[in-house]
């Protein structure tokens, strides 16, 4: 006999902390203004699973700020 399951799948995954070989700094640019940096140590057991949550992050932020400009997170469409 089948047995049904009712379950939420609308967050199937857990957000992610950063680990412990990734430093976040804030650095004043040319322009004067407060950037935040993350360093990766190269030399850690866990890089590729560090570069990938720094990408991650990143495409977020990129996401986040064409919302806010453009009204989509994916850009400006082409007309074909």
């Amino acid at each position: 006999m089948s047995r049904v399951v009712v379950a939420d799948l609308g967050n199937t995954t857990a957000p992610r902390k950063a680990a412990r070989s990734i430093q976040k700094k804030r650095v004043r640019g040319s322009d004067g203004k407060i950037r935040h940096v993350m360093l990766l140590d190269l030399n850690s057991a866990t890089f590729d699973d560090d570069l990938t949550y720094v990408f991650e992050r990143n495409v977020a932020k990129a996401r986040r700020e064409n919302k806010k400009l453009l009204g989509s997170a994916d850009g400006i469409k082409s007309k074909k």
